[in-house]
């Protein structure tokens, strides 16, 4: 015949389980009750204006996280696209033209340019919103077991008070209810106590987050901006280096307009008035 028996680790499983069926029955129970008004809920006013505080944090970090991995993706995108036209740039330049050296240099250093910005970014930026974001599922699932908490209080505390007030009354109940009540209390209080000291500080760290973040970010694009802006330079210096010499060549444009007509622009006419003026 089969054993029946359990051993000791699946009698002590099973009992755990029993405890915890009983705790979320005790609990719907409780909840069941308050909303029926039947008995009521312990309220901290200083720790559901901490909750309120914390919600709308998370809510604002996770937006701003969003909006910074966009700019990340953005970033990553413009590097990609510009070194492809860099790339094109120099396929199309021809090896006798005036400055094909130059454009070289200065078509690695744009790339090494955004890379670094692009590095950056993601070692100031976004793994900062990431660090700071990560905090909140863990504070979360302990402002939800204080709530877990807080029905056992309350109902430790409501069965106490059911048992001192009735007709007849039982000792031993009630010594048994006094006892769970006071660890009810303190496990509650405990955790109470030092989540309306953490959340406070977790909410001013808001502050701190934000002004790091956008410094970082003035900081990554005043020096991106201005080396690029010397590269630009550099680039708009071939440029003029190849239109000197090929400067007795026509810059001709072939399309249809009201006249149909074929246009024709020398690059003096472009560089003098920054607009193409038709011949």
């Amino acid at each position: 015949m089969a054993d029946n028996k359990m051993g000791p680790n699946l009698q002590a499983g099973a009992g755990f389980f029993a405890k915890r069926v009983q705790k979320s029955l005790n609990r719907a129970q409780e909840k069941v009750l308050q909303k029926l008004g039947k008995t009521m809920e312990t309220k901290d006013e200083q720790f559901e204006l901490c909750f309120q505080n914390l919600n709308k944090q998370q809510t604002d970090g996770s937006r701003l996280f969003k909006d910074v991995k966009a700019y990340y993706a953005a970033v990553k995108a413009m590097h990609e696209t510009s070194k492809r036209l860099s790339q094109t740039l120099r396929e199309v330049y021809e090896s006798d033209w005036n400055g094909v050296e130059d454009l070289a240099l200065i078509t690695d250093s744009e790339d090494l340019l955004w890379n670094d910005y692009e590095e950056k970014l993601n070692d100031q930026i976004v793994r900062t919103m990431e660090n700071y974001t990560s905090q909140f599922p863990e504070v979360k699932e302990r402002v939800a077991k204080r709530g877990r908490k807080l029905v056992d209080y309350d109902s430790a505390r409501h069965h106490l008070e059911a048992l001192q007030s009735a007709k007849k009354k039982d000792e031993a109940k009630i010594t048994k209810a006094e006892e769970e009540f006071n660890k009810a209390q303190n496990v509650f209080e405990e955790i109470n106590n030092e989540l309306r000291e953490e959340l406070p500080v977790l909410y001013q760290s808001r502050i701190g987050c934000y002004v790091t973040v956008f410094q970082n970010i003035s900081n990554l694009r005043d020096v991106f901006y201005k080396e690029m802006s010397v590269l630009n330079h550099d680039l708009y210096n071939v440029m003029k280096k190849l239109e000197t010499q090929h400067s007795g060549k026509a810059f001709i444009i072939k399309g249809l307009n009201r006249n149909n007509l074929t246009c024709t622009y020398t690059h003096a006419d472009v560089a003098k008035s920054g607009t193409i003026t038709p011949h």
